[in-house]
């Protein structure tokens, strides 16, 4: 007896051209939730199923930032019944094989980030598709297409998704070189928030209505209209990906530490953790950016990754605990932690000043402030469903001078998603400007 599964999906738009589509790289790009990933994905699906053989990879930057995205996506929309039924199974890897997903047919999809590549650069494939791709490097992409050769698929093909970003992003300029083809894909292409008669559905009037709608600036523009535009007078003009973030490392136990606060609750609960190497190049390894939770329960969180034994610390005390003024707060997190806190100095201008200048590439060509990809420790879905900043590095892109009228031109920024921004000004301000001063008694 043949055995027939059903499996539903009607792509529109750009994701329908995505499937007929050969060329060696195309990106599909557009606003938060028009169903680029989930489209991605169903081409990989067909293409194992259609080519016996066949070899593909699903990519994103980090490993960890796939398990709850895209690998959800993957086995609860796109493969669930094949899945069950065994036509695919999961196979968790060895030294010599990536993890991936095997099909009856000889067909494998490999999963993997670029942040451990070992595994998955050691294969060649038919097809890869790499989620968020403004998250590469463009050496990563073009490591990437070195690895389209297998052969089992009349073409090869490297497919990507992308919310839009800067203008002047090295993704964007490879699309408008003529290297690479983009897919622009807009809200209409997807059923589940856009009927065929181009009404909402329910989930669109929350999404795209009650969410997207209610951005502002930048951010609306990228994430509501699907443009790539570079953000208005922007604090940190000198901060660039491939420059400013780095993969997760070991950091040597004697590198001090430092921790900052900004205090909230409704707004974003930030503490950061920083390391200073020798060369006093600052590193934030380490972050909680949360809301709606009490100080008590970010001191138990941060405590129980340090002190994991509840009494021995993995790592090094922090030297200063740096906070935002709040007094009761300060109290609270000072009995919790079992630590002393220092007030931060609060003078924006000063400090963002210092944050400058370690953005800047000096004689060694290298700046003296570094971010950790997926330093933070929890992903806050509630920020995240309303396309809200979820970290720092997340901040940092928005980050924009106020030009309302009668302001003094870049004389203090938009206070709006600047709570990661904050504490980082802390940090640096507490280190330079101390410095600078030749004295403690400041803070």
């Amino acid at each position: 007896m043949t055995l027939t599964l059903a499996h539903r999906y009607a792509p529109r738009g750009a994701c329908k051209v995505l499937f007929t589509n050969r060329g060696g790289e195309v990106l599909l790009s557009g606003p938060a939730g028009t169903g680029k990933s989930r489209a991605c994905l169903e081409k990989l699906n067909i293409c194992a199923l259609k080519y016996p053989g066949m070899r593909a990879l699903i990519v994103r930057k980090t490993q960890v930032s796939m398990t709850n995205t895209t690998l959800v996506t993957w086995r609860e929309k796109v493969i669930p019944e094949a899945l069950q039924t065994g036509l695919v199974k999961w196979y968790g890897g060895s030294q010599q094989e990536a993890a991936g997903y095997h099909y009856d047919n000889g067909s494998v999809i490999n999963v993997g980030g670029m942040d451990n590549p070992t595994k998955i650069m050691s294969s060649d494939y038919d097809m890869v598709y790499v989620q968020e791709a403004i998250e590469l490097t463009e050496n990563d992409w073009e490591s990437i297409t070195t690895r389209l050769r297998h052969g089992r698929m009349p073409y090869q093909q490297l497919i990507a998704d992308t919310n839009p970003h800067r203008r002047e992003h090295w993704l964007n300029q490879r699309c408008i070189n003529g290297q690479t083809q983009m897919l622009h894909s807009i809200h209409e292409d997807n059923p589940l928030y856009v009927n065929d008669d181009g009404t909402y559905t329910q989930a669109g009037l929350d999404y795209i209505v009650g969410k997207l709608d209610k951005l502002t600036g930048t951010r609306k523009l990228r994430l509501r209209d699907g443009k790539w535009v570079s953000a208005e007078g922007v604090v940190y003009e000198t901060y660039a990906p491939n420059l400013h973030l780095v993969d997760k490392l070991e950091i040597p136990q004697e590198w001090p530490r430092y921790w900052t606060v900004d205090f909230g609750f409704t707004n974003p609960f930030v503490l950061q953790c920083w390391a200073e190497d020798p060369d006093g190049r600052l590193y934030l390894y380490r972050e909680i950016y949360r809301t709606r939770r009490l100080v008590e329960d970010h001191a138990k969180d941060i405590l129980g990754i340090v002190r994991p034994d509840g009494v021995n610390w993995i790592e090094p005390k922090p030297t200063a605990v740096i906070c935002d003024h709040d007094a009761e707060d300060r109290a609270t997190l000072e009995r919790h932690l079992g630590l002393r806190t220092t007030a931060a100095l609060k003078s924006v201008s000063d400090g963002i000043q210092c944050v400058q200048g370690r953005l800047r590439i000096l004689g060694d060509n290298r700046p003296r402030l570094y971010l950790v990809r997926d330093a933070v420790i929890h992903r806050d879905q509630a920020l995240i469903d309303v396309a809200k900043p979820a970290s720092t590095i997340e901040e940092i892109v928005g980050y924009v001078w106020d030009t309302k009228e009668g302001k003094a031109p870049k004389e203090s920024p938009v206070k709006e998603d600047d709570h990661g921004m904050d504490a980082m000004r802390y940090m640096i301000a507490y280190r330079d400007l101390r410095k600078r001063s030749g004295t403690r008694g400041w803070l």
